[in-house]
């Protein structure tokens, strides 16, 4: 219990507290203090009735059983690592930075939730998440089932096969990547490489409630080559203030390639 306690307060703040979540809400339906029926996402109750609480339920509560449970298991070691990564990577020091890409993700999700009747957001939010992070280290080399080997940016589209294949929806997977590629196109990749303005920001009462740390990256980290020449070009032959850091897809794992023991 001293190693599994030990192991859970490393987590990052925020992906602790969101993996902790993912976790206890689904536990406290499966063990019925509290009925599941109250943590989907119903728009009729949300709307009408207003139960404001169903889209932060919705984002932890996943209904696991026989045939859920393995899938549930699974996307819960992507959050984990893929969370973890974002947060101690490119965020890193920025934990306000981090908790806008969530909360703009999740915003995102929700209405596209209520639009399309969707009851669960926790496998949209992950995937979101996964598909950032495949983004910003696109050229890395990952491993996946049975020894298969391909680059980073491909990552999310195999997950989407992947749950599909062992019980989930390809709907959720398809709006988590959908989702995450708005945030990284105007975060990243509108702004730095197509010469275009930066739409978001992160609110400054975020950054008085998640002070930036010293001695992380300052920042987003170094983004990719091609967004890095765009922002010099703009700047004149400047170079953009990224601050200190590792090149994105070599500073996480040195040498090694991840692998994914599912």
């Amino acid at each position: 219990m001293s190693d599994l306690g030990d192991w859970f307060r490393s987590i990052p703040l925020i992906t602790r507290y969101w993996f902790a979540g993912s976790i206890a809400v689904p536990l406290i339906g499966k063990l019925g203090l509290v009925s599941p029926v109250y943590l989907f996402l119903w728009p009729d109750a949300f709307i009408n009735r207003f139960q404001i609480w169903r889209p932060i339920t919705a984002t932890f509560f996943f209904p696991v059983g026989p045939g859920t449970g393995f899938l549930y298991l699974v996307n819960l070691y992507f959050l984990y690592q893929y969370s973890s990564r974002l947060e101690t990577g490119a965020f890193d020091g920025r934990p306000a930075d981090y908790m806008f890409m969530l909360l703009f993700n999740w915003i995102c999700i929700v209405i596209t939730g209520l639009a399309m009747d969707m009851q669960l957001l926790m496998i949209p939010l992950i995937m979101s998440v996964l598909y950032v992070w495949a983004q910003l280290n696109r050229d890395m080399i990952v491993s996946f089932w049975f020894g298969t080997r391909f680059k980073a940016c491909y990552l999310p589209w195999v997950i989407l096969g992947f749950n599909y294949i062992i019980g989930g929806s390809v709907i959720n997977e398809l709006i988590g990547n959908l989702v995450g590629h708005l945030y990284f196109f105007l975060m990243f990749k509108y702004p730095m490489d197509l010469g275009g303005r930066n739409f978001l920001s992160t609110p400054q009462f975020l950054y008085r409630w998640l002070p930036n740390r010293r001695g992380g990256v300052s920042g987003f980290g170094i983004p990719p080559a091609s967004m890095r020449r765009a922002a010099e070009d703009q700047q004149g032959g400047g170079r953009h203030n990224w601050g200190q850091g590792f090149r994105l897809g070599t500073w996480e794992f040195g040498n090694h390639l991840p692998f994914l023991p599912i």
